[in-house]
């Protein structure tokens, strides 16, 4: 499966939040004339200003057929030389009626750049870091479709603009976010933009924080939009092979899609997981069984779904799962475990044998697992990880060498092991007890 993106328009959804602010500015009159008496503009530009000032789509459409050209070379004008704020607004406004129009009229936009190498963008990238929410959210808008509409998308700098809806995504406006969110969607479609996006300084991580505030089903549509962002991301080799590492999305994907209600968010989910699966494997499959997720594709591939392409993605990630669950050595779903700090009470926890087997493997690559296990020990806040991963040092103090338990000694895990015999939890303090008594047994 290449890059198959649906086709949807540019900026996905109508946001009634920037549509009720556009029509209190589209009912204000401008005196385009007085503009002329400062000798601001000339009689031929507000000629055409008002050939097409409030007028509905087919005129706008006639003389954008007629002067496509010269209208998008008169807007960067305005924008350049005109600073009242109600001007500013209303001429980004009438930008956003003659993109929206006809999707060809981008092309007179992209044209001015001959005229001037800053256009047509510059122009719009000035008017996103005003005051003016309003303002900068259209101008968002508009550069957003400008963006989508690019003839070479890898000649456009974009930074400005995926920095400031990064910080938009922090906002406390559920609105503004939304329209953060659609901007992305519309923004990723496009190859070209999605690593300078996903390396834009906490773009992912905003996105993500957000996922997580609206975990619960009563969000399904914006789940769906920012999980569509996901899926778009992942289509990149790179970002399939990191996005797991650095944000833990596995696991929260797994719980949306447990919870939702809505058919089509379950459907992003999986098709994002089976990105994650067909892009970078190594990087993702034991963090998916890790997350259980292949006994909930068995449950998902035995409903009944209104889309059948669900179905083929559902059945493509448990044969992935299921192949890989054959091969995995008990040990490597071990290390799994505590690499992605997910320990729960399987098998190998409580058997002499495996420890027996394995205790030397955390010592491969400068003690690299032991060192894990360690860092779970002190910043874990989980009663259930602490008391897995104290009991895990008993077993392997058990079948340690002796530069292994002195490594123990100098990363301060045999002090910290100590310290859990008071902890809050029972289960905590007991397996402590339990791994200090081996250590003693050991030293004795």
């Amino acid at each position: 499966m290449e890059d198959q993106v649906p086709e949807v328009p540019l900026v996905l959804v109508s946001n009634p939040y920037l549509e009720k602010k556009a029509a209190v500015i589209r009912q204000k009159p401008i005196l385009w004339e007085g503009y002329e008496r400062a000798s601001l503009l000339s009689h031929e530009q507000v000629e055409l200003i008002k050939a097409i000032d409030k007028q509905p789509t087919n005129v706008i459409q006639s003389a954008m057929n007629e002067k496509g050209d010269t209208y998008a070379s008169l807007i960067l004008y305005l924008l350049q030389n005109l600073s009242r704020p109600d001007t500013i607004q209303y001429v980004c406004l009438m930008t956003d009626d003659i993109l929206s129009a006809n999707d060809d009229n981008a092309r007179y936009f992209h044209a001015t750049s001959s005229q001037d190498p800053s256009f047509p963008f510059g122009p719009f990238f000035k008017v996103l870091e005003s005051e003016d929410e309003f303002m900068a959210l259209q101008a968002s808008k508009v550069l957003t479709m400008l963006a989508c509409s690019a003839p070479s998308p890898s000649h456009v700098k974009l930074d400005l603009l995926f920095t400031w809806i990064t910080k938009k995504l922090a906002n406390s406006v559920n609105d503004v976010v939304n329209l953060m969110v659609q901007e992305l969607e519309s923004l990723l479609r496009i190859q070209a933009y999605r690593l300078p996006i996903w390396n834009t300084k906490d773009a992912i991580k905003e996105l993500i924080h957000r996922l997580y505030l609206n975990k619960s089903a009563s969000t399904p549509q914006i789940q769906y939009q920012i999980i569509f962002c996901l899926w778009l991301l992942t289509f990149e080799k790179d970002i399939a092979a990191n996005i797991n590492q650095k944000y833990d999305v596995i696991p929260l994907l797994v719980e949306i899609a447990k919870s939702a209600v809505k058919e089509k968010v379950i459907r992003v989910s999986i098709a994002t997981l089976r990105n994650l699966v067909e892009k970078a494997p190594s990087q993702n499959l034991a963090a998916m069984l890790v997350a259980r997720l292949l006994p909930f594709t068995e449950n998902l591939s035995s409903r009944k779904w209104s889309d059948a392409d669900i179905l083929e993605d559902i059945k493509y990630v448990k044969e992935r799962l299921q192949e890989d669950f054959q091969s995995l050595t008990t040990f490597e779903q071990y290390a799994s475990e505590v690499e992605t700090g997910k320990l729960e009470w399987s098998p190998p926890h409580r058997s002499d044998v495996f420890w027996k087997e394995n205790a030397h493997k955390l010592e491969e690559h400068n003690y690299q697992l032991l060192k894990a296990l360690a860092r779970l020990l002190s910043t874990s806040t989980s009663a259930l990880v602490l008391s897995i991963a104290a009991s895990d040092i008993g077993y392997y103090v058990k079948f340690a060498t002796k530069a292994g338990k002195n490594v123990l000694q100098e990363i301060g895990a045999k002090q910290r092991i100590m310290e859990l015999m008071t902890h809050d939890d029972q289960e905590v303090r007991y397996q402590a007890l339990l791994a200090v008594q081996k250590y003693m047994y050991q030293a004795w």
